[in-house]
């Protein structure tokens, strides 16, 4: 019998903030997590608090003005007290292993909520994006239905936020969904989940200037992922060694 591989993973934590609000954003569809997040990160005025590292993440490093981030980097917001995950890398493969590492930061921190950003599929949007929510608490889903966002009832969801839900936890977990039709990143349905996310936590963000702000980072975000292509297919080839 084979004997499979341990994914080790390090939550490495700078500062432990008491009782935040996490909020997460893996890439999914329309790259709606990273996008949030980035945004959230620059308009909050949050900082670097630590990160979550594996041998098994892609070695690609990212540079950005002179700086290492992280592939998966956290960030703390202290005037909302809201601990932000940022992930900067593709995590398939290894969403279970990142869901438990998750659950260990929501219970380091005494964390009162944990929120997942997700895109789901939409074959046409007119309009509006519609937002849903996913929640395991019925004090949240009163503030949900108050808002009148619509609970999510048909729909497939993926990825770490999938591995989260589907393994149950003892832990207060919610999800913020938004349509989308696109592989390729979209920052208008990221706005709207912004827009959501600032009436839910009381964040007085004002989402509007996301698009413009959102379109340079798409750029940035392709750029990213092409090379991530790139040294993937690198990877899978046969080569002797890096020098030839």
């Amino acid at each position: 019998m084979k004997k499979l591989k341990s994914i080790m993973f390090e939550l490495v934590l700078e500062k432990k903030p008491k009782k935040p609000v996490i909020i997460e954003g893996f890439p999914g569809l329309g790259l709606i997590g990273p996008i949030t997040t980035e945004f959230l990160v620059k308009h909050l005025n949050a900082k670097s608090i630590g990160y979550i590292w594996s041998e098994d993440l892609l070695p690609i490093a990212t540079i950005h003005e002179a700086k290492v981030i992280q592939p998966i980097e956290i960030f703390y917001d202290e005037k909302n007290n809201i601990v932000i995950v940022h992930v900067l890398t593709d995590v398939k493969g290894l969403e279970w292993e990142l869901s438990e590492v998750l659950e260990k930061l929501y219970k380091e921190l005494n964390a009162k909520e944990l929120i997942s950003i997700e895109g789901i599929f939409s074959r046409e949007i007119s309009g509006e994006y519609k937002t849903y929510y996913y929640t395991n608490n019925l004090r949240k889903k009163k503030i949900f239905e108050k808002m009148n966002i619509e609970s999510l009832r048909e729909g497939i969801i993926m990825g770490v936020t999938a591995a989260m839900i589907l393994k149950k936890r003892n832990i207060i977990a919610s999800g913020i969904f938004v349509e989308s039709h696109t592989k390729l990143p979209d920052s208008r349905a990221a706005a709207k989940i912004v827009q959501v996310l600032n009436e839910y936590l009381g964040l007085n963000v004002d989402y509007k200037p996301l698009i413009k702000t959102a379109e340079a980072f798409e750029r940035k975000l392709k750029s990213l992922l092409e090379q991530i292509k790139s040294a993937k297919k690198y990877k899978l080839e046969e080569h002797p060694s890096y020098f030839g």
